[in-house]
């Protein structure tokens, strides 16, 4: 029997930004079901993969391909991706004044279902999920990301792609800022949606320790100067946080 392919295979990546060359041939395949860890310096591409990866058109692909579940995604635009079931948790989310939470998640939701919900439904799946995910009701109410402090902006996150049901969901550093103890709920808050989501895969771009010790990721890969240079099991993380990443640099 035919093998059925990985649910993320990105092969000889290559990605510039206004004639600068940020990624320089990026291999990387996430199975299904999988957790993947991204790390390396400040630089280094990782949150360009993440933004790619989502189809910005700010990042110009000149080699390689991008392919979800076997199929070539590399050129199809954001809102196609989105609605194949490609996620992304930003680094920095941004905030829409006047566009309250519930208001963003129906159009969001609709847009992923093909099929034109109404408030009430999302509002039913919105309850069940901020029970599931310890927050206030209250917060459906108001509007995205608008004076949410950087817990909460990252918790409303993890809220949208429990709600979004995504086959891939690519986290770009979804711990940065963030206390220990907003770290646990983030990390916790994934661990939430996975065990009601066990197929989707989970690209996790992050600098710490820490989170991983929550995610607990299957494969770890270490990215310098646009390539990735190494990929370990969880092992690999502990030597990046004890060694620095100077062992790795050319």
């Amino acid at each position: 029997m035919p093998t059925a392919p990985p649910l993320l295979e990105i092969s000889g990546l290559r990605v510039q930004v206004e004639g600068v060359e940020i990624l320089r041939g990026v291999d990387l395949r996430v199975g299904t079901g999988e957790v993947h860890a991204l790390m390396g310096p400040n630089g280094a591409g990782k949150s360009t993969l993440a933004t790619t990866l989502l189809g910005s058109p700010s990042y110009e692909v000149t080699a390689g391909t991008i392919r979800l579940d076997g199929e070539d995604v590399t050129h199809w635009g954001t809102e196609v991706r989105a609605k194949a079931g490609m996620f992304l948790a930003f680094q920095y989310p941004e905030a829409i004044s006047g566009v309250s939470v519930i208001q963003f998640l129906r159009q969001a939701m609709s847009a992923r279902r093909g099929i034109d919900l109404s408030v009430i439904e999302v509002r039913l799946a919105l309850i069940e999920w901020m029970d599931r995910l310890g927050m206030d009701p209250a917060f459906a109410e108001r509007y995205l990301n608008e004076g949410f402090s950087g817990g909460e902006r990252k918790r409303n996150e993890i809220l949208q792609m429990a709600l979004l049901e995504p086959r891939l969901a690519v986290l770009d550093e979804t711990d940065s800022g963030l206390d220990v103890d907003a770290l646990a709920v983030v990390g916790r808050g994934v661990h939430t949606v996975r065990a009601s989501h066990p197929e989707m895969g989970v690209l996790v771009v992050t600098h710490y320790l820490r989170l991983l010790e929550d995610l607990v990721p299957d494969r770890v890969h270490l990215m310098i100067d646009g390539r990735i240079v190494e990929s370990g099991g969880r092992e690999l993380a502990a030597r990046i946080e004890s060694d620095g990443y100077e062992a790795w640099r050319s």
